[in-house]
C-alpha cells in the first residue's frame, strides 16, 4: 500500500531514486517523490502538494524543501515542511524541523531543533533555494 498513517501517495505522479542510485545536486520534484537510494544536494517541491518519502535504505545529505514529508531513512540536513513532516521509527535526522503538524514515532532519532511555523507568514523559509530573482 502507497500511504504512511494519513499521508496517501497513491494520487499525483511519482518519481523513484532506486536504492542503487546516488545523484548528487540539488532535485526539484513535483508530485510525489520516493527515495530508495542517496542524494546529496537539495530536494525541493515545485508544487503545493508535494510529498517526499524517505524509504528505510534513503539517505539525503542536504536540506528538503516540502508540503509533507515521511521520513522512514537518513537525513543529514534540515526539513522544512508548510504541512506535515512524520517522522517514522527508523528515521534519522540531524538537522533542525521547520513544520505545522509533526508526528513522530517511537524509536525515531532526532539531532536539531523543532521549529513550530503555524502562520503562512512564518513559512518564507519554504522559498525554493532553487529559484533566482533575476
Amino acid at each position: 500500500m502507497a500511504k504512511h498513517n494519513n499521508v496517501d501517495f497513491s494520487l499525483g505522479d511519482t518519481t523513484l531514486i532506486s536504492k542503487d542510485t546516488h545523484i548528487t545536486g540539488d532535485i526539484q520534484f513535483s508530485g510525489n517523490l520516493e527515495i530508495e537510494g542517496k542524494i546529496t544536494g537539495s530536494v525541493v517541491s515545485s508544487d503545493d502538494g508535494g510529498k517526499v518519502r524517505i524509504l528505510p535504505t534513503g539517505h539525503v545529505t542536504g536540506d528538503i524543501h516540502a508540503p509533507t514529508a515521511v521520513i522512514n531513512g537518513r537525513i543529514d540536513g534540515n526539513i522544512y515542511s508548510s504541512e506535515e513532516i512524520h517522522l517514522a521509527s527508523d528515521s534519522f535526522v540531524d538537522g533542525n524541523l521547520y513544520y505545522v503538524l509533526i508526528e513522530i514515532e517511537k524509536g525515531a532519532q532526532m539531532n536539531g531543533t523543532f521549529v513550530y511555523q503555524p502562520n503562512q507568514d512564518d513559512l518564507k523559509v519554504l522559498e525554493s533555494p532553487l529559484e533566482t530573482n533575476d
